[in-house]
């Protein structure tokens, strides 16, 4: 995939109506602080669209990034940071659930966990949650150059592990630093446009 144009064309907060696309959606969800902007920014070749923070916990939207007018990166607000008050996270919990129910367009979710840990009860609960909604997530480990590279295997093993994914679900090593994994994470996404416009020409 060669991602050539990008904008961010919707915002929802809390009380807004989701958008109704006629183009695929890939989501993208994580924790609070886990890299999720670093990676979105990376996949559009943008330094800083997807807007990073020091301060965890800093998107409280659900942002729709048009990409190429092909498909939209949907980037889910982060969950699990301690110092959001729980009405808050409640909305956010909200909001994902909203989005996960209502979408038509969805077509693949990137679940985000940091390689350098085992997976949290937050991640835990998130990856239940989204296989709820019948979806199978990707994993995406986070920070990998943060690890030596004799580390990887162990710890993505720890990650298959500790979040009981399903026989067959990916997990792609990704830096945000080097690039690393981003070859892999395109190529999803040229299958997601690929199988849609198969589905579509069956129509």
């Amino acid at each position: 995939m060669v991602i050539k144009n990008v904008s961010l064309e919707t915002v929802c907060g809390i009380t807004s109506t989701l958008p109704q696309n006629t183009r695929i959606e890939v989501a993208f969800a994580g924790k609070s602080n886990v890299g999720k902007s670093s990676l979105i920014n990376a996949l559009m070749n943008r330094k800083a669209l997807a807007r990073t923070s020091g301060q965890p916990g800093k998107t409280q939207t659900i942002n729709y990034y048009n990409i190429n007018n092909e498909m939209y990166f949907v980037d889910l607000p982060g969950y699990g940071y301690a110092k959001v008050p729980e009405k808050t996270k409640e909305q956010w919990g909200k909001m994902i659930e909203r989005y996960l129910q209502r979408s038509k367009m969805l077509r693949g979710i990137f679940l985000l966990v940091d390689i350098r840990h085992a997976p949290s009860a937050n991640d835990k609960m998130m990856y239940d949650w989204i296989r709820c909604h019948n979806e199978n997530p990707v994993i995406i480990a986070t920070k990998l150059d943060k690890i030596k590279r004799s580390q990887i295997q162990k710890q993505v093993k720890g990650i298959r592990e500790g979040l009981a994914v399903q026989p067959g679900t990916e997990i792609i090593p990704f830096s945000a630093e080097t690039k690393q994994g981003r070859d892999e994470i395109y190529a999803l996404l040229d299958q997601y446009l690929a199988l849609e416009a198969q589905t579509t020409e069956l129509l």
